[in-house]
């Protein structure tokens, strides 16, 4: 459904090289600056020259795994490049997640090594302890723990190719099932790298606020190698909060703020209770993408701002952008934008046929920027990759004649109900839409044979809500058999450090009876 483009050319063949235009040309512009340090383009050079030779004198070699727990630092960024100059992966893994969920990626990666930011973050350096990780200096980024050498670790073979190397590997998945590695060559992410400059225009005069964990692949593609490609600064935050945000904003300088819808649903009711306005930000860009957004948050995104808000969809193992919309255009509804160039898309109905221009289906695609692979996963790899190179999103999807891409649900996550198709981000939509919520998951449940809906809302704060007048809300904007059968509300609703709402465990919750968490409405 969308004509084929010419493959891009690369400049670069690694993504370390990709700050060697600034380094030459202007190597005393800031390139990284967290809470506690502030690298200059020549200094992040010969940063990450030290940390690779550093990290060959722990006996890291070309086509070992080095996982690094961290949360957004600089520190971070530096390794992550020094991986690339030695030809290993950069497995880079939120310090947030449970020690089941860490040990279970140290296991399947095989690591050689494994690096916490324990000085930066209070759980890398739980981490650390628990495995016995010792403390060490490391030029322009401060102290790291480096855990035990994996003397059973086999390096992977190791190519020329920048298609065919591996640069990093995410993880998707680990709070339930099997750990889903993502490997991405250096030839994806130079893909992300390239398309920044195109589709948001990034030069040296922007500051990029770099909120996205780099453990997720937006903050590691789009937000670390896209800004520093560009010759951006990129500002580090570990952790997100409206306060950090404004005081930034006020600080001056940002040019570029990436978040979630969860962030900037926060950012406004934060601002709604102090009383901030948001003007005079000096943003040039504002854009989301993670998970769907609502027309009510787009249109108070962009009221608060004064300008339009870039909406785009993407996944890990597209590295992640499929669609983008253009800057600077004022939208009504939440499209996802137009395929990013380089990118094929189809949407085909359960048979694989091409569905009619404006209906749903499954969306499926191809480009560049899609993965090697799942690690140690050719099977599943090959279900999800059919023999013609087209990727299952498993993302329900529609487009208008105008080439605009809508994701209308997940294939899994479709509820169905007495025979009725429901897709919660319809109901999510709605209930997000009420001035007391917040933000809303909605999950199915089986019960006698059949669907039923049920609905988890987080409140905005000291704001009730009856539960006859929510009903009462939803009955006159949703069919019948799509108002949900249960609601529930909760401190806070069950999310990853990006934002995105995990709905296999708020499914789990679903299935279980209210626990302390949660009040019926």
């Amino acid at each position: 459904m969308n004509e084929k483009h010419e493959t891009l050319n690369f400049a670069f063949r690694r993504i370390h090289e990709v700050i060697d235009p600034w380094v030459e040309g202007n190597p005393t512009a800031i390139a990284l600056r967290d809470k506690r340090y502030r690298l200059t383009y020549g200094e992040l050079a010969t940063a990450t020259r030290d940390a690779a030779n550093q990290l060959r004198q722990l006996g890291v070699r070309p086509g070992d795994r080095v996982m690094l727990v961290a949360e957004n630092c600089a520190a971070l960024a530096v390794l992550v490049l020094a991986a690339s100059v030695c030809d290993a992966w950069a497995v880079v893994v939120n310090a947030r997640l449970s020690p089941r969920e860490i040990d279970n990626f140290i296991d399947h990666s095989g690591a050689r090594r494994v690096l916490y930011a324990a000085d930066v973050s209070q759980d890398a350096q739980a981490h650390a302890q628990r495995a016995g990780a010792v403390a060490s200096a490391w030029p322009y980024v401060g102290e790291l723990a480096v855990g035990p050498l994996n003397d059973a670790a086999v390096p992977e073979p190791v190519s020329h190719s920048s298609r065919d190397q591996v640069a990093a590997m995410i993880y998707t998945s680990g709070t339930s099932g099997s750990p889903k590695g993502v490997m991405l060559t250096h030839a994806n992410l130079l893909h992300m790298a390239t398309l920044s400059r195109q589709l948001r225009q990034l030069s040296p005069l922007d500051t990029v606020y770099g909120i996205l964990p780099m453990a997720h692949v937006v903050g590691l593609s789009s937000q670390l190698l896209g800004s520093l490609a560009c010759g951006c600064v990129l500002r580090l935050e570990e952790r997100f909060s409206p306060e950090a945000l404004v005081s930034a904003l006020r600080e001056g300088g940002l040019t570029l703020l990436l978040g979630v819808p969860a962030m900037y649903a926060r950012l406004l009711d934060w601002c709604t209770h102090t009383g901030t306005s948001l003007a005079g930000h000096g943003l040039r860009v504002i854009a989301t993408a993670g998970s769907p957004l609502t027309p009510e948050l787009k249109q108070a995104v962009e009221s608060a701002f004064d300008m339009p808000l870039q909406n785009g969809y993407g996944l890990t193992e597209m590295s992640p952008t499929v669609a983008q919309t253009p800057l600077g255009v004022w939208r009504k509804d939440c499209s996802v934008g137009l395929p990013v160039p380089n990118v094929e898309i189809r949407i085909a109905d359960a048979a694989g046929n091409d569905v009619a221009q404006g209906s749903a289906g499954e969306l499926w695609v191809r480009g560049p920027n899609m993965m090697k692979g799942y690690y140690r996963d050719e099977k599943l790899t090959r279900t999800v990759i059919n023999a013609e190179g087209w990727l299952n999103t498993g993302d329900m999807a529609r487009q208008d004649s105008d080439g605009a891409l809508f994701i209308v649900g997940r294939t899994k996550e479709l509820i169905i109900r007495s025979g009725f198709n429901v897709y919660p981000v319809e109901v999510e939509q709605v209930l997000n839409s009420h001035p007391a919520i917040v933000q809303s998951a909605v999950v199915g449940r089986a019960v006698g044979g059949n669907e039923e809906v049920i609905a988890f809302v987080e409140l905005a704060a000291g704001v009730a809500v009856d539960r006859d007048e929510l009903i009462s809300y939803l009955r006159n904007r949703l069919s019948p058999y799509k108002v949900p059968a249960e609601i529930r509300a909760m401190a806070r609703l069950p999310a990853a450090p990006t934002g995105k709402l995990l709905k296999s465990e708020i499914k789990q919750l679903a299935a279980k009876e209210k626990d302390e968490r949660q009040a019926l409405l």
